[in-house]
């Protein structure tokens, strides 16, 4: 009787899978996707654009052409930079958010100068160490409504708009709402972020709803393709709500300013403001009315470093713009500049130079409201040297020891992914945290005919539960903070977390040389580092400096939790990897061979001037990156 009822169990279950599978495979076979022409970009080999008026490089191809018809429409590079943020958004929408994060800086040709933006939101009030540990959390968790910041992608276009821009948001926002209408291709960056196992893409149906209306409007059965059409209808209606205030208070009479602080006003204290409070209010969130109209953003002054005849300007200290000085100040103190090009000495001596800079950066950087940041010790000979010193002949097993400046820093936490493999190991890499959709981050830099120039970074990815109805994603930068309260980027309400966006601008003997970015969250200020090192130390032209095999070193803790690392970690581009890899194997690291121009390794957008006014755009390889000169 017994194994009659087994019989029966197993026959009703073998039927019950049967059953599914019937309806997955009839559900896959009436589905048609729309799959549209196009070319991707990615792993393709570039070449540099140059002009003597105007220059654009962003993540997409769409978001650039959209840039460009903003710049020969008489619109500023502020203008320009608006409208490519917000095609990002639609194009590149799993690696960038209006919503998110943008880090941006601003060079004024008239005046000479650079300024910073704030383009990071603080932890809501309700948002402390004690309500995570209470949940049992040793560090914030991703997809989970709790990670979310306040949004300060909103805030930097309105204060663009306010300070550098000229046309209406209408005019700026129409190229992203076309698109979010009308569809495009997925191209092949989104689809391999995009690239979900069937159980991923019921997960994310199961504990993000919101987010699987938006990313899988046909069902969580249903596979991503290659070059499918999209389309984000909710996100085109919240940015066309947002122009309809804009129309509605200039048809009052309402002056530029007063139409976009409407804007403004309609996102941070308006409907959306009560739509996102509401979901926060019915999901377990933080956010509070109070958090979104008492944000502010705005202009500060960047860190500004001189190294030789170059003059680095970047983001504050709520971002890593510390990161590319430190590592070049260490290398003014070594030999780099004698030993030849990606040869297993160059990457030792470089990547111990980064790994030095991490250390401070993870014990000294954090939001300088609440942190004071010692960057007078930091960028200085004495600093540098001392820390030169540090480098070794044998790779770090573990992070380097940060530099001791007496009466500051924090301490530095993090977990070892890996201690149990060999050096020269082939070690598995999972994107830090649990599944989502998306990850990445995206760029753009834009020059328009008066020599002013924007460079962005603007991020988050929708591992957390999206705005409902709106298309709107808030991210989950909130990875970013610490537990530990004696952590330098330790989670305090109303703190904005030490983030990995950031932006960067060179000059050279006093003029504006270079603007640059990336996505790649650690790998960020690595990439730009060897990009600079490539076209100073070897006299690479810009697209042979972008294009180059790249290193990146995953020896010091994740900025993003769990705040993971492989000692010794080092992974290498295909070519560095056959070239050097039993060299830095006999040193000590962990290699780790990864395909060649991996998107992991970054994707650099760049604009150089040179001294006769000559304008170059370079473009990486890497992803869909695109660039425009004229």
């Amino acid at each position: 009787m017994i194994q009659i009822r087994k019989a029966i169990a197993l026959g009703m279950v073998a039927t019950a899978c049967l059953i599914v599978l019937a309806y997955w495979a009839l559900t896959l076979y009436l589905h048609r996707a729309d799959i549209l022409p196009y070319q991707d970009l990615t792993g393709t080999s570039k070449q540099a654009v140059t002009g003597n008026e105007l220059a654009v490089v962003t993540g997409t191809p769409w978001a650039t052409e959209a840039a460009v018809n903003i710049l020969k429409a008489d619109g500023t590079a502020c203008d320009a930079a608006i409208a490519a943020l917000l095609v990002l958004n639609v194009t590149h929408g799993e690696a960038a958010a209006f919503g998110g994060v943008a880090p941006t800086l601003y060079f004024d040709n008239a005046t000479g100068t650079v300024r910073s933006y704030i383009g990071v939101g603080t932890a809501p009030e309700k948002a402390n160490i004690a309500h995570f540990v209470a949940d049992g959390h040793e560090y914030i968790p991703s997809l989970s409504i709790a990670a979310q910041l306040i949004p300060a992608g909103m805030d930097v276009i309105t204060g663009l708009m306010e300070d550098c821009g000229t046309l209406p948001f209408g005019r700026l926002a129409a190229p992203a709402i076309a698109i979010a209408e009308e569809g495009f291709p997925m191209h092949a960056i989104m689809h391999r972020n995009l690239d979900l196992a069937w159980y991923e893409r019921l997960g994310m149906k199961l504990l993000m709803p919101s987010t699987a209306e938006v990313w899988m409007p046909e069902g969580w059965l249903i596979p991503f393709r290659l070059h499918q059409k999209l389309t984000f209808p909710h996100l085109a209606q919240t940015l066309q709500r947002l122009v309809d205030v804009e129309a509605a208070a200039q048809q009052t009479g309402a002056s530029r300013l007063q139409a976009i602080t409407a804007i403004r006003d309609y996102f941070y204290d308006g409907p959306i403001a009560a739509q996102i409070v509401d979901f926060h209010r019915a999901e377990g969130g933080l956010i509070s009315e109070r958090d979104l109209s008492g944000y502010q953003g705005g202009w500060e002054e960047p860190i500004r470093v001189t190294l030789g005849e170059y003059t680095w300007f970047g983001n504050g200290t709520w971002s890593q713009s510390i990161m590319e000085p430190l590592i070049l100040k260490i290398l003014e103190h070594t030999a780099v500049g004698s030993v030849r090009h990606n040869s297993p000495e160059y990457i030792h001596l470089v990547t111990q130079a980064i790994e030095l800079a991490m250390s401070d950066r993870d014990t000294y950087a954090g939001d300088p409201e609440f942190v004071d940041v010692p960057l007078a010790v930091l960028f200085s000979d004495d600093y540098a040297r001392s820390r030169s010193k540090r480098i070794t002949a044998a790779a770090y097993e573990g992070p380097a020891a940060a530099g001791e400046i007496p009466g500051y820093g924090g301490v530095r936490t993090g977990q070892r992914r890996v201690t149990s493999v060999s050096p020269g190991d082939n070690v598995e890499l999972q994107v830090a945290g649990e599944f989502g959709v998306g990850q990445d981050t995206s760029q753009l830099a834009v020059m328009d005919k008066n020599g002013n120039a924007v460079v962005i970074t603007p991020s988050d990815f929708p591992k957390s539960p999206m705005l409902p109805g709106t298309g709107i994603n808030l991210g989950d930068r909130m990875t970013q903070f610490r537990l530990d309260p004696l952590h330098v980027n330790a989670l305090e309400p109303g703190k904005r977390p030490r983030i990995t966006p950031h932006s960067v601008m060179v000059f050279k003997r006093g003029k504006f040389y270079l603007a640059f970015s990336t996505p790649g969250g650690d790998m960020q200020a690595q990439a730009l580092v060897q990009v600079f090192l490539n076209m100073t130390l070897y006299e690479m032209d810009l697209q042979q400096a972008v294009a180059a095999p790249r290193f990146y070193s995953i020896n010091s803790p994740s900025s993003f939790s769990p705040h993971e690392s492989t000692p010794a970690g080092l992974r290498l581009e295909q070519d560095l990897y056959r070239m050097s890899a039993d060299r830095l194997q006999a040193l000590g690291y962990r290699a780790i061979e990864n395909s060649k121009w991996d998107k992991d390794f970054g994707a650099v957008g760049a604009i150089v001037k040179d001294s006769a006014g000559r304008i170059t755009a370079a473009a990486d390889p890497r992803e869909e990156t695109t660039a425009y000169a004229q």
